[in-house]
């Protein structure tokens, strides 16, 4: 057991280390729900784009959602376990941190390789979205009319992509392509936006996913200095058996 003198001399460096990780674990919450809230976003503003790359990207939001709580939940954890001074809890708190981290690492690197894999897709399920359009109501309809209207575009590459479609066929353009919004274009190309949609939505959605991916790697390093402090924390307090009683 440390001398009376020993935990004298440590305790100041115990409160400093408490002090940090308490700043670092508001700060972590605070990130928990910018995550949260980014997710809500992205859930409501990117809905269109992720329902024309596949079933799973849908549930991207919702990762991100999750994600948020997740961190809320385990900042609050963390909070108590600094405020109790408790090595074990900040053992698990470490812990917890670690995991996380290795789970953002993970999805970014997954992310990154196959990154030119979302442009295909997106591509190759639009121009399927076209060649299936009804205009009844289906999701996928919904997406390339919401997308179409908002961006000023028509057709994946160009307007002529609707030439082939069966829509096109029996009732011409759809009124999305319009360049106004009381026109009946039909097959009048003249009505209509002659920009493809394809290279807005990319942009777009790679400007958007670097906003979102900025602040899940700023999310990921930041925990790196929470996993180093709880662990300081905790190996002080079981060295020096240190405890504070309230």
């Amino acid at each position: 057991m440390a001398s009376p003198s020993r935990r004298l001399q440590t305790k100041p460096v115990i409160t400093c280390f408490k002090s940090v990780l308490l700043i670092y674990t508001f700060i972590f919450w605070i990130t928990g729900v910018i995550l949260l809230a980014v997710g809500i976003w992205g859930k409501v503003s990117l809905e269109n784009y992720f329902s024309l790359l596949n079933e799973k990207a849908t549930n991207v939001p919702f990762v991100l959602i999750g994600t948020g709580t997740v961190i809320i939940l385990l900042g609050t954890f963390g909070c108590f376990a600094t405020c109790r001074a408790s090595a074990w809890m900040l053992k698990l708190y470490a812990m917890f941190l670690t995991l996380i981290f290795l789970v953002e690492l993970v999805a970014a690197i997954v992310g990154f390789v196959f990154r030119h894999e979302i442009k295909n897709s997106f591509k190759k399920n639009y121009e399927k979205a076209l060649k299936q359009y009804n205009a009844t109501g289906d999701y996928r309809s919904n997406a390339v009319d919401k997308i179409q209207s908002t961006l000023h575009c028509c057709g994946a590459t160009n307007f002529r992509d609707w030439n082939v479609t069966n829509y096109y066929i029996e009732k011409g353009f759809p009124k999305s392509c319009c360049k106004v919004e009381d026109c009946s274009p039909q097959r009048d190309a003249d009505k209509v936006n002659n920009e493809g949609c394809f290279i807005k939505v990319m942009t777009i959605i790679e400007s958007e996913m670097g906003v979102v991916a900025g602040i899940s790697f700023g999310v990921a390093c930041f925990q790196l200095i929470g996993i180093f402090l709880a662990y300081c924390l905790s190996r002080a307090i079981t060295n020096n058996q240190y405890e504070i009683r309230v």
